[in-house]
């Protein structure tokens, strides 16, 4: 399924050239989904994305168009038995009738990053977990397979935590899929200490493209970017494209790259890759992309941004009424620092769990933001002493949040190992409900909500916009979502979670 043709003239938009068009483009796949794998089943194509340190683990979404995307689950439910970590770059493979996903995490025994294998018949459940595909020195990361004539190849970054080039290595892979042959061979290698990664390969006419990544993938300051080399064996050598990059910063979006192609129904190729959106640039991660693909007259490849047209508008917000349950929320956590229980009964979410020791925050059960600017809103409707009520998660040393706790109402943060209270107020009607509200806005500052009744009581310090540019990993985006902390026979009982995104950037 993943090879190239032409695509069609009417598709192209040269992203060099463009800016005033790529300014309009949203994304295909808001929110963090970074470094996306794509296949097709049928008229369905199925992508999946980075996890990172979120459980559960690899995300899966489905389309009928490449242009609108819904979330179908994840590729596991539970942390595969070798894996402590760092669930990075999975790549969607079929074969033999059998959908594989090669991913990357970290070993448990060690910590070194290695590749894992997993298997199923279908595209988006029923995943089998197989171990260890590939462990290369200090790290193997970021597979991709390749079929060259009836040959299964494999490739993938090594020596990426080394004092020496970083290369991209290939394989023969075994026809099962399931283990190599053969002596590892370099396809690429860094000498100009750049950076580089992410790769996927096609070929056209006699030639082997190699597209990769190079520069810095992730955070504020990065200069990610797609740069494509050709050969006319697998094996190489490479010679790059004069022109690189064939993806750069365009328009809203910045630092492109890492992704894979697929081919629709009518013959035509794209790319799925992932970008940073500007303007909420680590609040929402790097979100899902699509690009068109063509080709010049010397036989290098064209990328170009296909927008989501059909639909411009932002995902549609979330409003879950637990005493009316519809739509499954795909909450995550992380799955390093806690594990939460959850039950839906008698009209509210009833959320506990257990947490390290280490973790000031307790459980933040949590969804992925589709922008920077928006409002989330709950209702506790139990009373006790735990800490009930919603949170924006960065990890266990950097969240906000705002609680019901006994008779009181607290505003937290957590930093440098500690939760530390900001600010609190009495409630007068303690055994009644209370509705905690949070806004975010795109400054990267939120506020922070109280009200038992019409009007809402600001718990905000000073009453002013908090700053919360710290919450941000390198990695991914912080979540918004419901928070816990207590004894283990304690819980937090909620009748609804809302979150509601602001286009214009004002609640």
């Amino acid at each position: 399924m993943k090879c190239i043709l032409l695509a069609t003239a009417s598709l192209v938009l040269c992203m060099a050239t463009a800016t005033s068009t790529a300014q309009q483009i949203n994304a295909n796949i808001p929110g963090d989904f970074a470094d996306p794998s794509v296949t097709r089943q049928g008229d369905t194509y199925y992508a999946i994305g980075t996890s990172s340190e979120w459980g559960p683990h690899f995300p899966i979404f489905k389309s009928g168009n490449l242009q609108q995307w819904e979330q179908t689950g994840f590729v596991f439910d539970e942390v595969p038995a070798w894996a402590a970590s760092s669930f990075w770059a999975p790549e969607y493979y079929y074969h033999h009738n059998t959908y594989y996903v090669y991913y990357t995490a970290k070993r448990k025994t060690d910590g070194v990053s290695c590749i894992g294998v997993a298997t199923s018949a279908y595209p988006d459940h029923g995943f089998k977990d197989h171990g260890i595909l590939i462990e290369y020195g200090r790290e193997a990361i970021d597979a991709f397979v390749f079929n060259d004539n009836g040959q299964l190849y494999i490739t993938w970054k090594a020596y990426g935590l080394d004092n020496r080039p970083i290369e991209i290595l290939g394989s023969k892979l075994a026809d099962d899929g399931l283990s190599l042959t053969g002596k590892p061979f370099t396809l690429l290698k860094d000498d100009h200490r750049q950076g580089i990664e992410g790769q996927s390969i096609l070929k056209k006419d006699r030639y082997y493209y190699l597209f990769y990544s190079a520069g810095a993938c992730c955070g504020a300051s990065c200069n990610y970017n797609l740069r494509v080399a050709r050969a006319t064996a697998i094996t190489g050598p490479y010679t790059d494209y004069s022109a690189n990059p064939v993806l750069a910063d365009a328009g809203d979006w910045k630092c492109p790259g890492h992704g894979t192609f697929v081919e629709d129904p009518a013959g035509n190729y794209r790319y799925v890759y992932h970008a940073y959106n500007k303007a909420s640039n680590i609040f929402t991660g790097r979100e899902g992309m699509v690009a068109a693909l063509s080709w010049n007259a010397a036989q290098w490849p064209v990328l170009s941004h296909t927008s989501a047209t059909v639909n411009p508008q932002p995902p549609a917000s979330l409003h879950y009424d637990f005493t009316h349950p519809g739509r499954k929320i795909f909450w995550q956590w992380d799955f390093r620092s806690m594990q939460p229980a959850i039950t839906e009964a008698n009209g509210q979410l009833q959320l506990s769990g257990t947490y390290s020791d280490r973790n000031p925050v307790g459980i933040a059960l949590a969804v992925r933001p589709y922008s920077a600017a928006y409002t989330i809103s709950t209702a506790v409707v139990n009373h006790n002493k735990a800490a009930k009520g919603l949170v924006i998660y960065g990890d266990a040393d950097a969240a906000v949040g705002i609680d019901v706790e006994d008779n009181q109402v607290v505003c937290w943060v957590s930093g440098e190992g500690k939760k530390t209270i900001l600010s609190t107020q009495t409630v007068e009607r303690p055994e009644a409900p209370v509705e905690l509200k949070m806004t975010v806005y795109p400054d990267f500052t939120c506020r922070m909500y109280w009200k038992q009744g019409h009007n809402w009581n600001d718990l905000t310090p000073k009453q002013q916009p908090y700053p919360i540019g710290f919450l941000p990993p390198w990695d991914r985006a912080p979540r918004p979502g419901l928070h816990f902390q207590g004894r283990s026979n304690e819980m937090a009982a909620f009748s609804y979670f809302d979150i509601t995104y602001h286009t214009n950037g004002k609640p």
